[in-house]
C-alpha cells in the first residue's frame, strides 16, 4: 500500500492544501488533481448528488495522480465508511462529530480490528497493494468534523480518542450553533474563541487540526497559525471565479491576464 501523503505531511510538521468537489464529476477532479493540490475531497454530504456510484468514479479518476482522495461522509454511520475505504479512499471526513461517543463510533467504523471492527473487503482498494489489510489503519487517515459549540465543549476528550487523527472545525454550522448567521472566516470574538480551544485541543492530543476556509487568502493565515489542513477553495468555486474574471476582462472592469481561460 502506497504511503498517504496528508499523514507524512502532517508527522513533518508541513501543512496539507486541498479543494473541496460538489460537482462529482471525474474530469473535474481529475483536472484538479493536476493543479498542485495535496488533497482532493470529495464531498457526498453536501455535495451536488454525488452518490455512491459517482464517488468511485472519482476516486477513480485519481488513480495514477499524487494527491490523496478523500471523500466526506454524509453521515457518521457504517456503511458509508465501509463503502467509501473499500473503493480506495484514503481518508474520510466525518461531519457532526459532536462527543467522544460520536468520535469512537467513527473510529470502530473506519479501523480494521483491534482497533476498530471493519469489515475486510476492500475491492478497488486492493489495487494500492497486497499489503492493504497490513496498513489500513495506518494509512487511513480519520478526520473528525467539530461543527458544534457541544463539540467544543468536549473537544479535549474527542482530540484523546484513539484512531483519531484530525480535528476539522465547519465553522458555518459551529456559528449557528453559538447563534450567528452562518459565515466563514468568522470574526466573532465567541467563535474564535471555540476555534482556537479546538486547535490546541489538537495540538495538545499530539493530533492536528484543519478549518473550513474562505479562500486562498485565509489558507495562507490558517497555516501560520498552525492549522494542518485546509482547502483553498472548490470546483464549483473555481469555475465562478473564473467565469466572472472573464466576464470582466471583456467588460473593461478589469484588465485581461496573459494566461488565457482554456488553461
Amino acid at each position: 500500500m502506497r504511503p498517504n501523503r496528508l499523514k507524512q505531511l502532517w508527522r513533518e510538521g508541513k501543512p496539507a492544501l486541498g479543494v473541496w468537489v460538489s460537482t462529482g464529476d471525474p474530469y473535474v477532479v481529475e483536472s484538479l488533481a493536476h493543479a498542485g493540490f495535496d488533497w482532493v475531497l470529495i464531498d457526498m454530504q453536501h455535495g451536488m448528488g454525488i452518490d455512491v456510484g459517482r464517488a468511485v468514479a472519482c476516486l477513480q479518476a485519481l488513480r495514477g495522480t499524487e494527491v490523496v482522495p478523500l471523500v466526506r461522509l454524509p453521515w457518521n454511520r457504517p456503511e458509508y465508511f465501509q463503502w467509501v475505504l473499500d473503493a480506495g479512499a484514503y481518508g474520510v471526513l466525518v461531519p457532526l462529530v459532536n462527543s467522544p461517543e460520536d468520535a469512537r463510533r467513527a473510529v470502530q467504523a473506519c479501523r480494521y480490528p483491534p482497533l476498530g471492527n471493519r469489515s475486510f473487503g476492500p475491492n478497488r482498494a486492493r489495487l494500492y497493494g497486497p499489503d492493504y489489510y497490513e496498513r489500513a489503519n495506518e494509512e487511513i487517515a480519520l478526520i473528525v468534523q467539530i461543527e458544534h459549540v457541544e463539540a467544543v465543549h468536549q473537544v479535549e476528550a474527542i482530540a484523546q480518542v484513539e484512531g483519531v487523527d484530525a480535528l476539522y472545525i465547519g465553522p458555518a454550522d459551529l456559528a449557528i450553533s453559538m447563534g450567528l448567521r452562518p459565515g466563514l472566516d468568522v470574526k466573532d470574538p465567541q467563535h474564535v474563541a471555540a476555534c482556537r480551544r479546538v486547535l490546541e485541543a489538537a495540538r495538545a492530543a499530539g493530533k492536528v487540526a484543519g478549518i473550513h476556509c474562505a479562500g486562498p487568502e485565509e489558507v495562507v493565515r490558517r497555516f501560520r497559525e498552525g492549522w494542518m489542513f485546509c482547502p483553498a477553495g472548490s470546483d464549483i468555486g473555481f469555475v465562478n471565479a473564473g467565469a466572472r474574471q472573464a466576464v470582466e476582462v471583456v467588460r473593461g472592469v478589469r484588465p485581461a491576464e496573459a494566461r488565457g481561460v482554456y488553461g
